[in-house]
């Protein structure tokens, strides 16, 4: 499997620019990282449904006057959240829940302007290689739907709800992941390499499945947010006294437990976090015995640190009660980790895809050329 293609014959400009292209799309995933931390704080301030509108150009314009903010409001005191959950609230305090929304949706519409201008830039000067163009496109286009996936996510939560859809959160979660993946593997295949040892297909699949891995627990750790699962069993390792839960299977049809029962939730994201540093610790073992010391080694050794690094934050974001530093800190994590799994993969694409061809057995003496 080839990375993200290069013209074949870029010209002088477009191989001078390569660096600059590369920067551009770093910055835009390094904004895609700010975004899921500010989603995250927002999500935890309980502040997804202040904002009770999708206007995406006249809502880039906070309240600018006292009769502004007191109409924000009374809108959003229509809502079951407010009726339910917050009656009372002043409007000092609507406030602040306000600005954590509209400075997430505001980042999203910046994160768009610093791809269009860039973006129109190269295009213009000649600078982005032309089969580098609708790969770049393609991020625009998931960005867009990542806008609308997240009006969809909030609309869940204006009617019968007090809060958000956990499906349409793990959806929008998952999709900022994607993106951040999509937008790293660009910049990669963008990046001056030093020659490594060309691994065998046996550890690009272990790194592709270590990267599924990573996707799915971070699938399952936006349903645990949306359930507020942590909240439910604050022990570790045991969950209520025991390895195996009771009530984990107690939803009519099943698979309902896998999204709705918050023992079941909880559970699952336990299991996949030891799951994914067990596939970790085989895969950096299996690269340093076949690879020997080096580049490949060094980031399959990186990565299990990484993720034990990583449950270290989730239980203790567990045991203290789903804190909000901590917290974020294990969202931001979680993206760290999946940013290096994505590193790892191409980089052994990379070598694979620019390792020699054996070269064919010379015909015997006197055999006719066929």
């Amino acid at each position: 499997m080839r990375s993200f293609a290069i013209d074949a014959a870029p010209t002088g400009r477009q191989i001078a620019a390569r660096p600059l292209v590369r920067g551009w799309l770093l910055l835009l995933a390094l904004m895609v990282l700010v975004m899921v931390v500010v989603g995250g704080a927002t999500r935890l301030t309980g502040s997804g449904l202040s904002i009770t509108e999708w206007a995406p150009v006249t809502g880039t314009i906070p309240p600018l006057s006292e009769a502004a903010w007191q109409d924000e409001f009374d809108k959003y005191r229509q809502i079951p959240q407010y009726q339910r959950v917050n009656r009372g609230m002043s409007l000092e305090e609507f406030k602040t829940i306000y600005w954590w929304e509209w400075g997430h949706r505001f980042l999203g519409r910046l994160l768009g302007l610093v791809f269009v201008v860039p973006f129109a830039w190269f295009v213009a000067t000649g600078r982005l290689e032309r089969r580098m163009i609708p790969w770049t496109l393609g991020a625009f286009v998931l960005g867009g739907l990542q806008g609308v996936l997240g009006w969809y996510m909030v609309a869940s939560g204006l009617v019968d709800r007090v809060s958000v859809s956990q499906y349409r959160l793990a959806a929008h979660l998952t999709l900022a992941a994607v993106i951040l993946a999509y937008l790293l593997w660009l910049a990669e295949s963008l990046r001056e390499r030093r020659p490594e040892a060309a691994p065998p297909a046996r550890l690009l699949w272990s790194s592709g499945a270590l990267l599924a891995l990573v996707m799915v627990q971070i699938a399952l750790g936006a349903l645990v947010a949306g359930l507020h699962a942590g909240l439910a069993y604050r022990t570790w390792p045991l969950m209520d006294g025991r390895l195996v839960p009771q009530g984990l299977m107690t939803l009519d049809p099943w698979w309902r437990n896998l999204f709705e029962n918050v023992t079941t939730v909880q559970f699952d994201h336990r299991m996949a976090g030891y799951v994914l540093i067990a596939a970790a610790l085989a895969h950096a073992i299996d690269c340093a015995r076949t690879l020997g010391p080096g580049a490949a080694a060094r980031r399959a050794w990186g990565l299990t640190g990484l993720m034990l690094l990583q449950l270290g934050l989730g239980i203790a974001t567990l045991l203290g009660g789903v804190p909000m530093a901590t917290a974020l800190l294990h969202q931001v994590g979680a993206m760290v980790v999946l940013g290096l799994a994505v590193i790892h993969l191409h980089s052994l694409f990379a070598a694979r895809a620019s390792a020699p061809r054996t070269a064919p057995l010379p015909a015997a003496d006197g055999a006719r050329a066929t």
